[in-house]
């Protein structure tokens, strides 16, 4: 009997200059573990004259992950964060009862060719944090735990697995890993493994119990402990999942929580421009995303 349990093909999703692959959520799956939303971004060639730009815009109830493999983005937010996030690096950022921010090329690359490509990823937060004060941390690329066993890379770039802690300040028991291979090699991990797993194919291919899978798929496992599965060389593949929570977590828009109403109460104030609920981002002060009408009425 297979242990894959769903296989979801990557979505195209447009924002902006980008195609984005959204992975999650996906209808007959809302979230792997504490993972509620994924997405792959890129790889996209920007011209001189084309940049990412996506104004200040509002979270509540979780974490935004940012990983990027090639390009750069700066973010700034309403705790008061400015910076540059590169290769390899890690943004965590804790929304709780309300954070904004923005995502923009840095100003020194505006007027050259660019490439951006990486991952953006929400955390859902455990239901008592889901109301605490925002947070921003940056983690640089060395801070990230590397290590090699029979020719294969692993980094684990946030949570807990392989008896190794990254150091990005997780707030519940996840994974996400990043595996890499010269030549073809067969991988067992799953007694390091807990919860639920899903894994993203994003080069090379995966072959398991008899089949074969491409780029771009994204394949949750039915049971996290039997995940084993043989990479071809050149391959690179994303683990990502932990324990997931008791409550349901509501998605709407940019605001996930376990509670509809805190939901309802983020939209009226965004949509209100309550600078108490949802301050301005010092630096980027004259732009924001609007609240998109249709979810402002949606229960």
């Amino acid at each position: 009997m297979s242990n894959i349990g769903l296989i979801i093909e990557e979505k195209a999703a447009d924002i902006g200059n980008f195609l984005v692959g959204r992975l999650l959520p996906f209808r007959e799956k809302r979230a792997v573990g504490p993972f509620v939303f994924i997405d792959h971004m890129g790889p996209s060639e920007l011209k001189d004259y084309q940049n990412l730009d996506v104004p200040p815009h509002p979270h509540i109830g979780l974490s935004t992950l940012t990983y990027l493999l090639e390009g750069s983005i700066f973010h700034r937010d309403s705790i008061g964060s400015a910076l540059e996030i590169k290769p390899g690096a890690v943004n965590w950022m804790t929304a709780g009862k309300g954070v904004v921010h923005s995502e923009r090329t840095p100003e020194y690359l505006r007027h050259s060719e660019k490439r951006l490509h990486g991952f953006q990823i929400w955390v859902g937060l455990p239901k008592h944090l889901e109301q605490t004060e925002p947070s921003f941390h940056h983690i640089e690329a060395d801070e990230i735990p590397v290590w090699e066993e029979d020719g294969v890379q692993y980094k684990l770039i946030a949570g807990e697995a392989f008896g190794r802690s990254s150091a990005v300040p997780v707030h519940s028991k996840l994974f996400f890993i990043e595996i890499k291979t010269k030549e073809a090699k067969k991988i067992s991990i799953g007694k390091d493994l807990y919860g639920e797993a899903a894994m993203y194919v994003l080069d090379g291919t995966v072959s398991t119990e008899g089949n074969s899978y491409g780029s771009k798929q994204l394949m949750i496992a039915k049971d996290t402990k039997l995940c084993e599965f043989e990479m071809s060389e050149n391959g690179t593949v994303y683990l990502f999942g932990g324990e997931p929570f008791d409550e349901e977590r509501f998605i709407f828009w940019n605001f996930v929580n376990s509670d509809k109403e805190m939901i309802d109460q983020a939209k009226v104030n965004w949509n209100d421009q309550n600078h108490d609920a949802f301050p301005l981002v010092p630096g980027d002060e004259k732009e924001f995303v609007p609240l998109p009408k249709a979810i402002l009425n949606r229960k």
